[in-house]
C-alpha cells in the first residue's frame, strides 16, 4: 500500500489543536451570521454574473458557511487530494517522518485557519453533481474570520459581508463557467500542472530536511520580502510550470478583486471605506507579516495587485467581453510576461 508523505491525519489533529478560538458570540449572534452570509452569497451570485457575463448551468456548487475546525478539515481534505501523486515509497521516508511533516503541515493550517475569509474549493464533488451532473466545487465562508474582520476594521457588517462574498462567487463563476455548449475546463487544467509540478518535486526526507535548513538560513540573511519557502521547492524544470500556475492564480485573485471593487460601489455604499481599511490591514507589520512572507503569502498578495492590473489594461482596451476570452480555453489563459505585459496578451489573443 503506498504511503503519504505526510501523515493527514496528524495534520488535522494538529492543525485543530492549535487554532485559536474566533470572537465570541452567543449563539443567536452565530446563526444570525450564518443566515445572513447565506443571503449575501445569493446576492453576489446574481451581481457577478450580471457585470461579467459569465453564466454557469447545471447544479450550483453549494455554499458553506464554517468554522475555523471545519476549515481545516475541508482542506486537509482537499490537500490529501492534490497532493495524493506525492508518495513515500522508496523515498527514504518513516513514519516517523511523516507525522513530523503531518505536525508541520497542521501547524501551518492552524495559522490560515485564522486568516481565510473564503474560498472556493472547484475539487470538492457534491452529491448534486454525482446525481445530476454539473462542474463541481464548494463555496466556503469562515463566519468567525469575518466576524473578527468587520470588528477589527469597524466597518458595516452589511457590506463587508456582500464584499467578501462578491470575491469568492467571482471564484466560483470563473472555475464553472464554460463556453455555450462546452464543459468546464479550468479546474482540470490547473489540477494536470499541479500534479505535474507534484510529481516531479524532489521531497524524500533527505531533501526535506535540507530545504528546512536552507530555509533558515535564507530567511535570516536575505531580503526578506523576496524569499518564501514556495521558492525551495524550485528546480530548472519545474520553475515554468511555476510560472504557469503563477500567471492562472494571479489572473484568477486580480479578476476577482476588479469585479468585487467595479460591483461595490453599485450594491455597497461605503465600499471606498471597507477597500481602504482592508488593503491596511494586509499590509499591517510586525511578527504576523514576518510570518506571511516566510510562507509566501505577501506574494498571494502581489498577485491580486498584478492580476487586477492586468484585468484592467484588458478590459480598458476590448472591455468585459473581451477579457472573459481568458477562459475561453487554456491558450487563451495569459502567460506570466502577458501578466506583467497586458498588450502582449492582447496582441495574441485580440490581435
Amino acid at each position: 500500500m503506498t504511503a503519504s508523505t505526510v501523515d493527514w491525519s496528524v495534520a488535522e489533529a494538529t492543525a485543530k489543536r492549535l487554532v485559536r478560538p474566533g470572537p465570541e458570540v452567543t449563539h443567536d449572534e452565530a446563526a444570525d451570521v450564518v443566515e445572513h452570509l447565506r443571503e449575501a452569497s445569493t446576492r453576489a451570485e446574481q451581481h457577478v454574473t450580471e457585470a461579467t457575463g459569465l453564466e454557469v448551468d447545471g447544479p450550483k456548487a453549494p455554499v458553506l458557511v464554517v468554522d475555523r475546525p471545519n476549515w481545516v478539515s475541508a482542506n486537509i481534505d482537499a490537500f490529501a487530494e492534490i497532493l495524493a501523486p506525492l508518495n513515500a515509497d522508496g523515498t527514504g521516508w518513516s513514519t516517523v517522518t511523516t507525522r513530523i511533516s503531518g505536525v508541520e503541515v497542521g501547524a501551518l493550517m492552524s495559522y490560515l485557519a485564522g486568516k481565510v475569509l473564503g474560498q472556493f474549493d472547484p475539487y470538492f464533488v457534491p452529491d448534486t453533481v454525482n446525481a445530476a451532473g454539473g462542474p463541481g466545487g464548494r463555496l466556503l465562508l469562515v463566519a468567525p474570520n469575518i466576524v473578527a474582520a468587520e470588528r477589527e476594521l469597524d466597518v458595516d457588517v452589511a457590506d463587508f459581508r456582500l464584499w467578501v462574498c462578491l470575491h469568492e462567487e467571482t471564484h466560483r463563476v470563473q472555475f464553472t463557467h464554460a463556453r455555450p455548449g462546452g464543459t468546464p475546463w479550468l479546474r482540470d487544467h490547473l489540477r494536470s500542472m499541479i500534479n505535474d509540478l507534484v510529481t516531479t518535486a524532489d521531497l524524500d526526507a533527505g531533501a526535506l530536511a535540507s530545504m528546512v535548513r536552507t530555509a533558515a538560513a535564507r530567511f535570516r540573511q536575505s531580503d526578506r520580502s523576496e524569499m518564501s519557502l514556495i521558492d525551495l521547492v524550485q528546480n530548472d524544470g519545474q520553475r515554468e510550470l511555476v510560472d504557469r500556475i503563477t500567471a492562472i492564480m494571479s489572473l484568477l485573485e486580480g479578476h476577482a478583486d476588479v469585479i468585487m471593487d467595479d460591483v461595490g460601489p453599485q450594491v455597497i455604499p461605503s465600499v471606498a471605506r471597507i477597500r481602504a481599511s482592508f488593503d491596511r490591514r494586509r499590509k499591517s507589520e510586525g511578527i504576523d507579516r514576518v510570518f506571511r512572507r516566510l510562507i509566501g503569502l505577501d506574494a498571494k498578495m502581489r498577485q491580486y495587485e498584478e492580476g487586477a492590473a492586468f484585468c484592467r489594461a484588458v478590459m480598458a482596451k476590448v472591455g468585459m467581453a473581451g477579457l472573459n476570452e481568458v477562459f475561453n480555453s487554456p491558450e487563451t489563459l495569459p502567460t506570466m510576461a502577458e501578466v506583467a505585459s497586458p498588450q502582449r496578451w492582447l496582441g495574441r489573443v485580440h490581435g
